[in-house]
């Protein structure tokens, strides 16, 4: 779990050791050794203020950016800290300019303050002449107001999100110490035993990250981010936030299903009511004290000429808090209206920061800072999340004629044939065999090729065309035991309570997204019955294709996480009646 660090002295002349992992170099990367008997302790020190960028089989490289080191100055790490890190792990000495780069971009954070000042803000800087110099940047200067004093310039409060972006751009995020809009009271609790009759418990790291994010109701609580693994209730520590808050909360989430499964725990976890948790998705739009909504309907607009009709509701009610689920998908838009609502608070809840598209730095500015997260591994000793297997199985194209159409197609079809390579269907046979007796989903990225799954092996699929009654009863139907096999869209990548769905195999996935492994991942690692229990993670991959380079990439996140892939042809996973190049065994006479 990332610890609340003390401040720590770092010595000008750490010492050092051949035998450690690390190779720390000037550019701010760092080679990690995966054999090292000190690996798995090195990465996880690592992990909080650096990103992994590169994961081959044996050396690892991260990167320490800007933004790795404002957030884990957000959560309390100091530069020394960092850098003693490096020290305790490195091979070689650390490059002399590395320390006093770290102490340098560390400071940064928090150099700029944004204040209440009356009715309005104020961006306080107490060195002088940076003031000076950040208000004559012209990304910030026509977000200033009037200069009040030697050390401060007004600001509108309209301009509080934009300002920050701004100040992040140039290299000097601000810590937003101005407060929040209290918000309508909602008198609730959380329940001791929920609704089912079952004990409700939460979990030490689920209670501390939501008193993190609270901080006691100071300054600097009330807005940032909670990184804690599919499966491990992201969903109860929202709960827990409100239950601090007691205000008015909006909910936003991926998915019609993700709403109703956030309503439903609601409901079960607290003393609630039906009248005071609505729905506001393209089915039903209603809104109570508590109000769960799509990123789907706020990003609607019959004309894309026109702005967002539904925006309207970040005004509908006195929200003291908004809860952004998977805020890794956070669509562009919403950034938009987020900047325009900083007076809220703000809780960001994921599995991961990374963003396919580049905008981590939009969501440490407008979301707030990483407060807490805790390694995925640790979750899995204590029996928090299924202890999982990964393994990508390698298949070969069928035939010549596959292989031909593979090598005229342009680029992106490439990727296509190779993803709804026929052969796989083979291995899926094999798979489904073996765990014929367990919860089984088999999910992918096209549809053509998940329609031949499901028809040939005669199984439900769920794609974004089924209706939600049908997918609901299917869902419950799985959860049941009724149904133990169940093919799935990408519609199954995001907020869907299987907790007993212990086997995955994925047979084809979004170009490289990690994003992806993560919350396909997050399907099979809930808790089974009695503790943990073990999960098993099945990638299928064309060889010789894009579809291997993709799958390098995708690894990236398990790798993070400290899972290892083991990598196996599809002949060692078949048996002889499910290979294509060996008859039936015949009957013995």
């Amino acid at each position: 779990m990332q610890p609340k660090p003390k401040p720590a002295a770092f010595h000008a002349a750490p010492t050092f050791d051949p035998t450690n992992p690390f190779i720390v170099q000037g550019d701010r990367s760092v080679l990690v050794e995966v054999d090292n008997p000190r690996y798995a302790e090195a990465r996880d020190a690592l992990a909080p203020f650096a990103e992994l960028e590169k994961s081959p089989e044996h050396i690892h490289t991260y990167r320490i950016s800007n933004l790795s080191l404002w957030n884990a100055a957000a959560a309390g790490f100091t530069a020394d800290q960092m850098v003693e890190v490096l020290a305790r792990y490195t091979k070689f000495p650390i490059p002399a300019n590395l320390p006093a780069d770290i102490a340098e971009t560390v400071s940064r954070y928090g150099r700029v303050r944004l204040e209440r000042h009356g009715e309005g803000l104020r961006l306080v800087c107490a060195d002088k002449p940076l003031l000076v110099e950040l208000s004559r940047q012209k990304k910030v200067k026509e977000y200033l107001g009037d200069k009040l004093d030697d050390v401060s310039f007004a600001v509108e409060p309209a301009h509080r999100g934009v300002l920050k972006l701004a100040l992040i751009a140039v290299g000097y995020p601000a810590e937003d110490l101005a407060g929040y809009a209290e918000g309508s009271a909602l008198p609730m609790t959380l329940r001791d035993v929920a609704t089912t009759g079952l004990p409700f418990h939460v979990r030490d790291y689920q209670r501390e990250s939501a008193d993190v994010f609270h901080a006691g109701g100071d300054a600097r609580g009330g807005s940032g981010v909670i990184v804690l693994p599919c499966g491990a209730g992201k969903t109860i520590v929202g709960i827990c936030a409100m239950a601090l808050l007691q205000k008015n909360t909006l909910v936003l989430t991926t998915s019609i299903t993700a709403v109703k499964q956030w309503r439903r725990e609601i409901l079960d976890k607290t003393t609630l009511t039906e009248d005071e948790v609505k729905e506001y998705t393209g089915e039903t739009k209603e809104i109570g004290a508590v109000t769960v909504a799509t990123y789907q309907i706020l990003t609607y607009r019959p004309d894309k000429t026109e702005d967002f009709p539904h925006f309207g509701l970040f005004e509908q009610k006195d929200w003291g808090l908004i809860i952004y689920d998977e805020v890794h998908l956070l669509p562009a838009p919403v950034f938009r209206v987020t900047a325009t609502i900083q007076a809220r608070r703000r809780l960001g809840l994921t599995a991961t920061l990374i963003r396919e598209d580049g905008k981590e730095g939009e969501v440490f500015s407008l979301i707030g800072p990483k407060k807490y997260d805790v390694p995925w591994r640790e979750l899995e000793t204590k029996g928090w999340i299924a202890s999982a297997s990964c393994t990508e199985i390698r298949v070969a194209l069928p035939d010549d004629a596959t292989r031909m159409a593979y090598a005229v197609a342009d680029h992106r079809a490439k990727y296509r044939i190779a993803s709804e390579n026929p052969a796989k269907d083979d291995v899926v046979a094999e798979l489904l065999e073996q765990y014929h007796d367990q919860r089984v989903i088999v999910i992918g990225q096209y549809l053509a090729q998940l329609k031949q799954i499901s028809q040939r092996f005669d199984l439900p699929l769920i794609t974004g065309s089924t209706g939600n009654a049908e997918r609901e009863d299917l869902y419950g139907r799985f959860r049941t035991g009724e149904v133990r096999h169940l093919v799935l869209s990408k519609v199954g990548n995001f907020a869907i309570d299987l907790p007993d769905a212990n086997v995955l195999i994925q047979v084809s996935g979004t170009f490289g997204s990690r994003q992806e492994e993560a919350q396909r991942l997050g399907r099979i690692l809930r808790p089974k019955g009695g503790g943990g229990g073990d999960a098993h993670f099945y990638t299928l991959v064309t060889r010789d294709t894009r579809e291997l380079d993709f799958a390098h990439h995708r690894q990236m996140f398990l790798t993070e996480q400290g899972y290892a892939y083991e990598i196996r042809d599809e002949h060692e996973v078949l048996s002889r009646a499910n290979r294509r190049d060996l008859a039936p065994e015949e009957p013995a006479a």
